[in-house]
C-alpha cells in the first residue's frame, strides 16, 4: 500500500512541476488573484462584483454596439437607394430629374445666400447630432407622415383640376 502511495505522491510532484513550468510568467497574477478570491482586503468582495457586473453589463453594451452597427447599415443603405431612385429618375425621367435638381440646388443657394455660413455650419450641426434622438422619438417620421399627406392632398386637388 505505502508503494501506491509513494508512487501517486511522485506523480502528483511531477505533474505540480509541468503545471508551474508552464505558469512561469503567470505567477504574480496567480497570487494577486489568489488574494483577491481568499479576500485578504476589505474591499475585495466589492471589487469581485463589480468586475463581474461590468462584464454582465459590457454584454449588455455590446448588445447596443450591435444595434448602432445595424443602424449604421441600414442609414447607410437607404442613402445607397436614394442615390440609385435619383440616378434612376435621371435615366427614365431626365426632365423631372433636371426639374428636381434645378429647385433642389436654388433652395440650397437661397438658403446658404440667406444665412450666414457659420450660423448654417452649427445648425447643420445640430441636426445631425439630435437625428438619431429625433428618430427614435418618432418625430422625423411624425413630420414625414405630415409632409406625405399634404402632397397627398396636392396631388389630389389636382387630379381633380385635371378631370
Amino acid at each position: 500500500m505505502a508503494e501506491g502511495d509513494n508512487r501517486s505522491t511522485n506523480l502528483l510532484a511531477a505533474e505540480t512541476a509541468s503545471l508551474e513550468e508552464q505558469l512561469q510568467g503567470w505567477g504574480e497574477v496567480m497570487l494577486m488573484a489568489d488574494k483577491v478570491l481568499r479576500w485578504e482586503r476589505a474591499w475585495f468582495p466589492p471589487a469581485i462584483m463589480g468586475v463581474v457586473s461590468l462584464v454582465f453589463l459590457t454584454t449588455e453594451q455590446q448588445q447596443r454596439f450591435h444595434e448602432i452597427c445595424s443602424n449604421l447599415v441600414k442609414t447607410r443603405r437607404r442613402a445607397v437607394g436614394w442615390w440609385k431612385r435619383l440616378f434612376t429618375l435621371k435615366e427614365e425621367k431626365p426632365k423631372m430629374y433636371f426639374m428636381t435638381m434645378i429647385i433642389s440646388l436654388a433652395a440650397v443657394a437661397w438658403v446658404g445666400q440667406q444665412v450666414h455660413n457659420l450660423l448654417l455650419t452649427y445648425l447643420i450641426v445640430i441636426f445631425f447630432l439630435l437625428l438619431p434622438g429625433l428618430n427614435q422619438h418618432g418625430i422625423i417620421s411624425k413630420y414625414i407622415g405630415m409632409a406625405k399627406r399634404e402632397i397627398n392632398k396636392l396631388l389630389k386637388q389636382k387630379e381633380k383640376k385635371n378631370e
